[in-house]
């Protein structure tokens, strides 16, 4: 599912969809992954800190994934946003990898950040 086309956040970083995972349960019931590749963040030498990924991922969460939630059925406990320096298969650990996660109550139209 993945698309190639850069989406715009807030950075400016090069961001693009890697796929959608919404056939995994998480631990509040239905949740919808939203798996994203943005390759400057990095632990080492990336231009894009965590701060500065969080607000991406707040934005990618309002602007990408909410007007998306209904092609993928009902609307979900959860939303997940998460950007990786390279992509990893869902599930599998990549300890080189960077990645970075957060989590989204959907209510009122909106995302709510939850602690994740």
């Amino acid at each position: 599912m993945g698309d190639a086309s850069p989406i715009a956040v807030p950075s400016g970083q090069p961001v693009t969809l890697l796929d959608v995972i919404w056939n995994e349960m998480g631990p509040d019931g239905l949740t919808l992954r939203f798996r994203f590749l943005a390759p400057q963040i990095a632990r080492a030498g990336g231009s894009v800190d965590v701060d500065t990924a969080t607000t991406d991922m707040q934005a990618l969460c309002e602007s990408f994934a909410l007007p998306r939630i209904s092609d993928f059925g009902p609307v979900p406990q959860q939303v997940i946003i998460s950007l990786s320096d390279m992509n990893v298969p869902f599930g599998e650990t990549a300890p080189e990898a960077t990645q970075f996660f957060e989590a989204f109550t959907i209510r009122d139209g909106a995302c709510i950040w939850e602690m994740y």
